[in-house]
């Protein structure tokens, strides 16, 4: 029993909740979220939490215990909060489904003040860096000077292990903590390009020497970088991402060039809670590894999981994460990983529901949102927060706006989605739609002053138009390019 965790907020209820409200509640969050009830699979891993809080608290003598211990304990301070806001808060009696946008909000709140700009955090850092035939000349050569100043921020409380690959892999660096940079130096500048790619080798050298000082108080994190696309593992490297993220490891991934294949390094990034990148230019190398470094080592807290439990007739349709680092999410296995939160930002997610048609007047539950993770300073694992979503059916309900948060995240969701539709359209052999959304997209990149995007958007529009197809670093450059538009953060943001 971990009785640091609040089993009556699982259950919806005050620490003086009789007998008869633990048993009510118990019934009525059973019949939302019971897996014979309600499929969704994260309904499945909310019940599973809400019988173990019944269990101790439906029990008067475990009851007893339970809340005997924890008078004994310190007040747990609220390290995280959960705000949610719905794009609407009535909904209108329809015949027909309707989409329901909530935006979360997991905010740090720093109880030991958490100084801005100081690094706190140990880092278990691995850089797995592509050394293939291709890395040649100024690409390597950025890489090697990424590599040098990444070792000259590091401390001896941090620990660092560098891999690298072509179609075999070498650990340049095993995993150890930061001491002699000059031999660390050293080691990196003697990688010579040569080879092939392939990539199951280099991620798989680079977690086993993560996993050698694997650690519930560090940042442990991958960081994979290629430029281009990897021979035959592609499903292999998935599979040791997936295993990754149950232990606890964060990858990020950073493509270099056009030649990578970015659906692959998205969806490694994605389902451990990391992120991934284009990096158009040998120099550019050096400002996207340092920054994603320095990210990491601004974590407060890491190994963050989200998970969504829609009530039985509520359908979850997306999950993007806008902030920091803006990544679209996989929504099933549940829990999603969204990595980590830093001291001093907010993280925001946003939730795409399709709500069953209204047609009964009244408040109705939507879905119940459970953040879990690791809270760094104090060695907190597992903190939880929890918010239950309701919302208000009524006939012909005073017209609202949603909320310009909401609007705003949507209207630059919207550039994103228009991209992916077009390339969806041109994969289906439809040239004409394909061309037409990427005008669109042109048009819309320009009322937004977006200038640079606007003219990429129209040449490959009159690319396609003449040759049926997208070219790489144009499909990569609007792909990216309006999916870090939503990353920016808002007035305010780094001031929580």
């Amino acid at each position: 029993m971990d009785t640091l965790q609040n089993l009556y907020a699982i259950l919806g209820l005050s620490s003086d909740a009789t007998q008869d409200d633990i048993r009510d509640a118990y019934r009525l969050m059973a019949r939302r979220f019971h897996p014979d009830l309600n499929p969704n699979e994260g309904a499945g891993l909310q019940f599973r939490d809400i019988s173990a809080a019944y269990e101790t608290l439906g029990d008067n003598t475990h009851r007893s215990y339970y809340d005997t211990t924890r008078r004994h304990q310190e007040t747990e301070p609220n390290y995280l909060t959960l705000r949610v806001t719905p794009s609407k808060r009535v909904l209108n009696t329809l015949g027909e489904p309707q989409v329901l946008y909530l935006l979360a909000e997991i905010v740090p709140m720093r109880p030991d003040g958490g100084a801005k700009g100081m690094r706190s955090t140990p880092l278990n850092l691995t850089l797995v860096l592509d050394r293939s035939t291709s890395m040649r000349g100024a690409r390597l050569d950025k890489v090697k000077v990424a590599a040098h100043q990444i070792i000259e921020h590091l401390s001896s409380d941090d620990i660092l292990s560098i891999v690298s690959f072509s179609d075999r892999a070498d650990v340049l660096i095993p995993a150890a903590p930061v001491k002699d940079k000059i031999s660390l130096r050293s080691m990196v500048s003697i990688m010579r390009a040569e080879g092939g790619t392939e990539i199951y080798h280099g991620l798989a050298a680079g977690l086993t020497q993560c996993r050698r000082f694997l650690g519930p108080r560090m940042v442990n994190h991958v960081i994979l970088l290629t430029d281009g696309r990897t021979f035959g593992d592609e499903e292999p490297c998935i599979e040791l991402a997936n295993q990754a993220s149950q232990d606890g490891i964060g990858i990020s991934a950073m493509g270099i060039g056009e030649e990578w294949n970015d659906v692959f390094l998205d969806t490694i990034a994605s389902s451990t809670g990391g992120t991934s990148a284009y990096i158009n230019s040998p120099s550019a190398v050096v400002r996207f590894l340092n920054d994603r470094v320095r990210s990491l080592g601004d974590s407060f807290a890491e190994r963050l999981n989200l998970t969504v439990a829609p009530d039985a007739d509520v359908v979850l349709e997306s999950v993007f994460k806008l902030t920091p680092n803006p990544q679209p999410l996989q929504i099933r296995p549940q829990p999603i990983p969204i990595g980590g939160v830093e001291y001093s930002r907010t993280m925001t997610v946003l939730i795409q529901l399709q709500m069953p048609p209204a047609t009964k007047v009244g408040f109705r539950s939507v879905v119940r949102l459970d953040v879990t993770g690791d809270i760094l300073p104090v060695n907190r694992q597992g903190y939880k927060v929890l918010s239950d979503i309701s919302v208000e059916i009524a006939q012909n309900p005073v017209p609202e706006e949603p909320p310009m948060a909401i609007l705003d995240a949507l209207g630059k969701l919207t550039l994103y989605r228009i991209q992916q539709k077009a390339e969806v359209a041109l994969s289906a052999g439809n040239v004409v739609e394909a061309t037409r959304r990427l005008e669109n997209l042109a048009t819309r990149l320009l009322a937004a002053g977006q200038d640079e995007l606007a003219q990429m958007a129209m040449v490959e529009a009159r690319r396609v138009s003449h040759t049926n197809m997208l070219s790489e670093e144009g499909r990569k450059t609007l792909k990216f390019g309006t999916r870090w538009l939503l990353g920016p953060p808002g007035p305010g943001e780094k001031d929580q």
